[in-house]
């Protein structure tokens, strides 16, 4: 038997996003009545709805052009679809508290604990507990987050990328940009708001997919993340 845990928030209008990125906003564009030229109907049923949001909305991955500058010609839909098929594992970093750092003796205890390895082209999640502590709250933007030399350490492990709960992988105005400029130095990425990675905990390897829309120049885009178990 197969088993897929979703790993994404769900998409709508009013929801959380990182500082003055676009808010979602989402409308019936179309109706099924309307189709149907039943203009004095009292039921509007949607049949098409329009949506406005940013690239970098919900559970997403950055492309290497959002990076820093220089990598402008690495847009989300240049990168390998290998970036985002891979092997994963979660790490347990659920006792870092509200803009805590964590560090590379940090991911490298989290691996011993959890008698797992960090492989060539894996994805990385790193399991804190934010979301469920905190989204929806005042503290949803305070989350903690990965420190530049764990960054570098990740990289210089040649994954493909690595996945958090937080609305960024560093904690803002301590590491966040500088994990930015690592990740497209050295070529691998990151999601972003990530869900149910508590479910991941103690599971060992998976297979961790989350294609990206084929947005051309895109800086990055939402994804359906998933874990799949192979019993």
């Amino acid at each position: 038997m197969t088993e897929i845990i979703d790993l994404s928030q769900d998409i709508y209008e009013g929801m959380p996003v990182y500082k003055d990125l676009p808010q979602v906003k989402m409308s019936v564009h179309n109706t099924h009545e309307d189709w149907d030229g039943d203009f004095d109907s009292k039921t509007k049923t949607p049949a098409v709805h329009k949506l406005e949001l940013g690239e970098h909305t919900g559970t997403h991955v950055d492309a290497l052009n959002h990076m820093a500058k220089q990598y402008k010609g690495q847009s989300i839909d240049t990168m390998p679809l290998s970036m985002f098929y891979t092997e994963g594992i979660c790490l347990d970093l659920s006792h870092k508290s509200f803009r805590e750092l964590i560090e590379i003796s940090d991911l490298e205890t989290a691996c011993k604990k959890q008698d797992v390895s960090i492989k060539k082209n894996d994805t990385v999640l790193i399991y804190t507990d934010h979301y469920r502590k905190a989204f929806g709250t005042e503290n949803w933007s305070k989350g903690p987050g990965i420190s530049a030399e764990a960054a570098r350490w990740l990289g210089n492990q040649k994954i493909a990328a690595f996945g958090v709960e937080t609305m960024s992988p560093g904690v803002s105005g301590i590491s966040n940009k500088e994990v930015h400029h690592i990740c497209g130095e050295l070529g691998f990425t990151h999601y972003e708001n990530m869900v149910n990675l508590y479910k991941l905990i103690g599971r060992k390897r998976f297979r961790f997919i989350a294609l990206p829309l084929k947005i051309k120049g895109g800086t990055g885009s939402p994804v359906r993340a998933v874990a799949v178990f192979e019993n």
